[in-house]
C-alpha cells in the first residue's frame, strides 16, 4: 500500500505525489514531435550536443569535422582515483572516429564531443566505462552514442540507476547491442535505445517486434571514417548505433523540448517496417478504417 502524503528526495526533486497543487501548478511546454516521426529536412541536428563514449575520436578527420570538446578517463595508477580531463591526444584505434563520422553523415550540423574510455586494440574496463558515461550524463548532453557495453554483470545495477537518470534527464543513450548473444549491458535497459544492424543497402531503420534490441540501423559493410583521415569498411552493431543517435539529433534540433520517450516513439513511428493497418471494430467480423473519418 502507499504511503500518505508528499514526499521528495532532498536535492533530487523526486516527487511522489501531488497535494493542494492542480495542472495550472505544474505546467509543461512540450513539442509534439514531427509528423509520422520523421525529422524535416531541414533538420540537421543544428545545436544538439552529441557524445561519443567510445576510443576518443581524431580531431583533423576530414568527414568528422569539428569535435567541440575532447575528454579521456585516467585512472591514477597509484591511488586508483578515476578522474575525466581534457585531452588532444584524439582516437587510440579508429573506432570512435568510426562512430563520429557517421553521426557527422546522418546530422552534419550537429555537436560533437568525445570522451576516451577505451585504449589501444580496443583494451577498457567497466570502470573506466562507468566514469565516462557517468560524466556524459552530468553534462546533460542531448544524445550520448554509446557503441560498446560490458559483460560484467556486477555493473548492471549501477548502469541501470545511470541509464534511468539520464531518460529522466532527457539525455538520451544511444546503445550497441551486442555483436554477439551473450548477456551485456546497458543495452538491455528499457530505458535506453537499443540498436543492432541490418543488411540493407538503403539508410534507413528498421523496429524489432521482439525486443530487447529495439531498432536496427545499417551497419554491414558499411563505409565509415578511420585513423589517419582513412576510410574503411566494416560490419558491426557499433556503427549502426550512431546512425540511429544521428537520427536522434536530427529530431531533436527540430524539436528540442521531446523527451526520451517521445523520441523513442518517433524513431518507432519512422521505422520504415512499421505500418498502420486499419484497426478492428468491437463487432465481431467487421473491420474499421478510420483513414476515411
Amino acid at each position: 500500500m502507499g504511503t500518505v502524503g508528499t514526499g521528495t528526495v532532498p536535492g533530487q526533486g523526486l516527487t511522489w505525489s501531488l497535494r493542494g497543487r492542480g495542472p495550472d501548478d505544474v505546467p509543461v511546454p512540450a513539442d509534439e514531435g514531427p509528423p509520422g516521426g520523421l525529422p524535416a529536412r531541414q533538420a540537421t541536428g543544428r545545436g544538439v550536443r552529441v557524445c561519443v563514449v567510445d576510443s576518443g575520436v581524431e580531431l583533423d578527420h576530414p568527414l568528422v569535422g569539428p569535435v567541440e570538446s575532447s575528454w579521456v578517463v585516467v585512472k591514477d595508477p597509484g591511488s586508483g582515483a578515476v578522474t575525466v580531463e581534457p585531452t588532444d591526444t584524439g582516437d587510440t584505434c579508429g573506432h570512435g572516429t568510426a562512430c563520429a563520422g557517421i553521426i557527422r553523415r546522418t546530422a552534419p550540423d550537429c555537436e560533437i564531443h568525445s570522451v576516451r574510455v577505451l585504449g589501444e586494440r580496443f583494451s577498457g574496463t567497466g570502470e573506466v566505462l562507468m566514469a565516462g558515461l557517468r560524466w556524459a550524463v552530468e553534462q546533460r548532453f542531448d544524445v550520448v552514442n554509446l557503441s560498446l557495453s560490458t559483460t560484467r554483470a556486477r555493473f548492471a545495477p549501477e548502469l541501470h540507476g545511470l541509464a534511468d537518470r539520464a531518460y529522466f534527464g532527457r539525455t538520451v543513450i544511444v546503445a550497441s547491442a551486442h555483436n554477439t548473444p551473450v548477456e551485456s549491458f546497458p543495452w538491455r535497459f528499457a530505458s535506453v535505445i537499443s540498436v543492432g544492424s541490418h543488411q540493407e543497402d538503403d539508410e534507413l531503420h528498421l523496429y524489432n517486434p521482439e525486443p530487447p534490441v529495439e531498432f536496427f540501423g545499417p551497419g554491414q559493410n558499411v563505409s565509415v571514417p578511420w585513423l589517419g583521415g582513412r576510410t574503411i569498411r566494416t560490419t558491426g552493431n557499433s556503427f549502426a548505433t550512431p546512425y540511429v543517435a544521428g537520427l536522434c539529433a536530427r529530431v531533436l534540433s527540430g524539436h528540442p523540448r521531446m523527451t526520451a520517450f517521445q523520441l523513442k516513439n518517433a524513431l518507432y513511428l519512422s521505422a520504415a517496417n512499421v505500418h498502420a493497418d486499419p484497426r478492428p471494430s468491437t463487432a465481431a467480423g467487421d473491420t474499421r478504417d478510420d483513414s476515411e473519418n
